[in-house]
C-alpha cells in the first residue's frame, strides 16, 4: 500500500471541507454538533424513520419554511420522531439555519445544495 503524500492529504482535506460547505455556509457555523449530525444521518438510513420524516414534511411549502413558528413546530416534531433531544439554544440554531437557507422544497437545486452540505 502506498502512503499518501502531504499534497494528497491536503487535497482530501480541502475536498472534504468543500463537501460540508456550500456557498460559504457550513452547518457548523450555526452551532450544530458534528457528532449529532452524524447520529441523525445514521438514523435517517433506517427506512421506517425516513418515512416518518417524509410524512411530517409532506406538503411543506417555501412559505412554511420562512415562518418561524411553523419551523419551530416542524423541528420539534422531527426531533421527536428521530429521538433526539435538543436544548432551547439548539432549537433556535436549527430554526435560524432553516430560515436563513430560504429553502424551497419544490426547487431541486435547493435540495441538492442541502444534500451536499450534509452528506
Amino acid at each position: 500500500m502506498v502512503k499518501p503524500s502531504v499534497i494528497d492529504l491536503r487535497y482530501r482535506y480541502v475536498s472534504m471541507l468543500k463537501l460540508t460547505e456550500v456557498g460559504g455556509v457550513s452547518y457548523t457555523k450555526y452551532g450544530f454538533d458534528p457528532a449529532q449530525v452524524e447520529r441523525i444521518k445514521q438514523k435517517m438510513k433506517n427506512p421506517e424513520t425516513k418515512e416518518r420524516v417524509k410524512m411530517i414534511l409532506q406538503g411543506v411549502t417555501k412559505a412554511d419554511l420562512q415562518d418561524r413558528v411553523k419551523v419551530r413546530r416542524f423541528v420539534g416534531m422531527l426531533t421527536k420522531a428521530l429521538g433526539e433531544k435538543v436544548t432551547d439554544l439548539q432549537m433556535e440554531n436549527l430554526v435560524n439555519f432553516i430560515i436563513s437557507q430560504k429553502i424551497d422544497p419544490n426547487n431541486t437545486f435547493h435540495l441538492i445544495k442541502l444534500w451536499t452540505m450534509f452528506r
